[in-house]
Order: C-alpha cells, then sequence, then structure tokens
C-alpha cells in the first residue's frame, strides 16, 4: 500500500516562490508515476504535473509551463513541485497521486489511484 504526505503549502504574495514537498512510502512498483494535481473551491481537480519515477519525460499542464518544476530525491522518496512566480489564480489545495504507470504510460491522462491529504496553497495580489 502507498501513502503519500504533502507539506510545503502556505500563503504567499503574487510572484513568490513555494515549494511543495509529498513524501512517499509503500511499494515504489505502485508509485512509478508521481503527480501534483489541484483544486480550487468550486471548480474541477485539475493536472499541474506528472513525473515518471524511472524514466521517461515530465510533463506540466499549460498553465505552469515555465513557472513550476516537478523533481523527486529518489533517496529520500520525496516528490517536489518546485512553484515560482505565483499568481493569485493558482491558489488551490494540491494533491499528490501516484500509479503504477511507467514510461509514456505516465502521463497527464493517466488515471491515479493513490492520493494525498492536500496542502493549501493561497496567493495573494
Amino acid at each position: 500500500q502507498v501513502r503519500l504526505v504533502e507539506s510545503g503549502g502556505g500563503s504567499v504574495q503574487a510572484g513568490g516562490p513555494l515549494r511543495l514537498s509529498c513524501a512517499a512510502s509503500g511499494d515504489p512498483l505502485f508509485r512509478t508515476c508521481m503527480a501534483w494535481f489541484r483544486q480550487a473551491p468550486g471548480k474541477e481537480r485539475e493536472y499541474v504535473a506528472v513525473l515518471p519515477t524511472q524514466y521517461g519525460d515530465t510533463s506540466y499542464d499549460d498553465s505552469v509551463k515555465g513557472r513550476f518544476t516537478i523533481s523527486q530525491d529518489k533517496t529520500k522518496n520525496t516528490l517536489y513541485l518546485q512553484m515560482n512566480s505565483l499568481k493569485p489564480e493558482d491558489s488551490a489545495m494540491y494533491y499528490c497521486a501516484a500509479s503504477a504507470h511507467l514510461g509514456t504510460y505516465c502521463n497527464l491522462e493517466t488515471p491515479f489511484t493513490t492520493w494525498g491529504q492536500g496542502t493549501q496553497v493561497t496567493v495573494s495580489s
């Protein structure tokens, strides 16, 4: 069983940075594909970025390209989301997710099976 615990959320002014962390535990075979999602009040959950942990390319939603970077530290079993040049529209609950998909099957269309509890990000103008 995979467990995901997010941290690093908070309040920041527009233009500022924030780094989210997702500590993962459990069978690594079930977390070969990791991603960040977000959901703002009254809106549907949306992809932010996805990272194949074994091989393959990262992918980003167009709304965060060039501002956000997804990465991992395999020695710490931790996924990160570095968020720069934050905008008020980035305010949302951010969730970490995991699945057992590999390579090209780990992308923005991947159906994820395991979720963290979320961490709140609030960007003020």
